[in-house]
């Protein structure tokens, strides 16, 4: 069933920020006044002809008049709203859902203000274990973590300047189906920048630039692959390195360290479109049905870095398959997570034990897949694999982390992981996170959500040990 698209909020923002009044915009869209005022206040859908026509009058594309962003800030507005640092009553679905809808810049300002008091709670608990260890740590790293995260989010995790930039740049590098990636990236290097590459091996060092002498170090215990993408990074930081400051400049982060991050974020991105640049990979990827280890093999990558690059293939007019992509450490610590779907993640707590994600680490190398139903009543089909990435010495700990990959189920049969799924039978009921899951009816809950009411049975055990009270209207 085709869902209903009010963007109201977005269309009156359009209007006013050309200085139209009602009348006259209604008759550039050839709308009734009446109508366009029903529409601006979410009282009526928008229609596949009044979009065409927005897209005219306002010269926007449909990126520009997504729905998407009020999903994700009613999920995020959820989860903050529902905060257990927040003693006071919580606000329903229903008003969350006008606040989101109807007043999305105030939505982003109490997101703002949450990740501050977040801030300010964490420095607090800090600054209290410090002076009872008598040790020095570091306060809130996480936070501008989340920030730059964020930064991504709402913009579906694709930013077109840098992409089409990396994309001419792959061409100019001589990046094709038959070149070996590795050399072409250092030819590149070399007879454009002049820059020399050396080879060290041990150690946890992945890439050091020296300008002095024009050098980058690459360490030989990295796989191909990642040798590829870190000089990748190298180049684009180089020829793209205005773009990618013209970028952060624009992005409004509210930290130093923040902004550094977002730096490092941008110049990964940019290697990852310049390796596996739009169009090419797109093509690619509908060509192969999405098989993730024929696209690292065609295109010399590994298969982290593919399904990295299918969450960002959100390119306006030449969308590919909307994807999410998480990567989780053994602890359960989401390490990166992007979603151009809507699938959303914990920002605290644990993930749900139900998601084939955790399966995974318990099956190396192999690509788990799982029909999945959210609380909303979105289906996925849901993609996990354990990944290892090699110390390179016996005495150091090898990382492991479990990938996951996921799109809704109208776009499972354009992946080869859909054969013999029954995309339409019983689906794992899976949700964010036990703190605000509304299931009632899950025996892997660990404990209430938060803006739920409970009871707990004096005389009766179950294998939750408690019930929940109805939720709010």
């Amino acid at each position: 069933m085709q869902q209903k698209l009010f963007i109201g909020p977005k269309i009156r923002r359009l209007r006013e920020e050309r200085g139209w009044k009602l009348e006259p915009c209604a008759q550039r869209l050839g709308l009734s006044t009446s109508y366009l005022s029903q529409i601006e206040a979410n009282q009526r859908p928008v229609t596949a002809r009044v979009l065409i026509a927005m897209m005219k009058v306002f010269d926007v594309d449909a990126a520009s008049l997504d729905a998407d962003d009020e999903q994700r800030l009613m999920a995020d507005l959820r989860e903050a709203s529902a905060d257990p640092l927040d003693e006071g009553p919580h606000p329903s679905l229903a008003e969350l859902k006008q606040v989101a809808t109807l007043a999305p810049n105030f939505a982003r300002h109490y997101l703002n203000l949450h990740r501050a008091h977040r801030r300010i709670d964490e420095r607090l608990k800090t600054t209290e274990e410090a002076i009872s260890l008598d040790e020095t740590v570091a306060a809130s790293a996480l936070l501008p973590y989340e920030e730059v995260r964020d930064y991504f989010h709402y913009r579906n995790n694709y930013v077109d300047s840098l992409d089409v930039a990396a994309e001419a740049l792959a061409a100019r590098c001589g990046l094709g189906p038959d070149a070996p990636v590795e050399q072409a990236l250092e030819a590149y290097l070399r007879d454009t920048q002049g820059v020399a590459i050396r080879r060290v091996s041990g150690g946890d060092l992945m890439r050091r630039y020296d300008p002095a002498s024009r050098t980058l170090t690459l360490n030989t215990v990295q796989p191909a692959e990642t040798r590829a993408f870190q000089t990748a990074c190298q180049i684009v930081a180089a020829d793209l390195g205005g773009l990618i400051e013209k970028e952060l400049a624009e992005a409004g982060l509210r930290s130093a360290s923040a902004a550094e991050i977002c730096r490092i974020s941008l110049t990964n991105y940019a290697a990852g479109a310049l390796l596996l640049p739009y169009e090419t990979f797109r093509a690619a990827a509908a060509d192969l049905r999405h098989d993730l280890d024929q696209l690292a093999l065609r295109f010399q990558t590994s298969f982290e870095q593919v399904c990295h690059r299918l969450s960002t293939l959100q390119r306006p007019g030449a969308r590919g398959v909307p994807f999410y992509f998480v990567r989780v450490d053994m602890a359960g610590n989401i390490t990166k997570r992007h979603s151009a779907t809507r699938f959303q993640f914990a920002r605290f707590g644990g993930t749900c034990p139900l998601w084939n994600i955790h399966e995974a680490f318990g099956h190396d190398g192999r690509t788990l897949v799982q029909v999945a139903e959210m609380p909303d009543g979105a289906r996925y089909l849901c993609l996990a694999r354990s990944v290892l990435k090699r110390s390179g010495a016996y005495d150091q700990p090898d990382r492991r982390y479990a990938l996951g990959l996921g799109c809704e189920i109208q776009y499972a049969d354009a992946l080869v992981y859909s054969q013999g799924v029954d995309l339409a039978g019983p689906a794992a009921r899976i949700g964010v996170s036990c703190r605000i899951c509304e299931r009632d009816d899950c025996t892997q809950r660990a404990f209430p959500p938060v803006d739920r009411g409970f009871s707990v049975p004096r005389f009766e055990r179950s294998i939750v040990p408690f019930s929940l009270t109805p939720p709010e209207s």
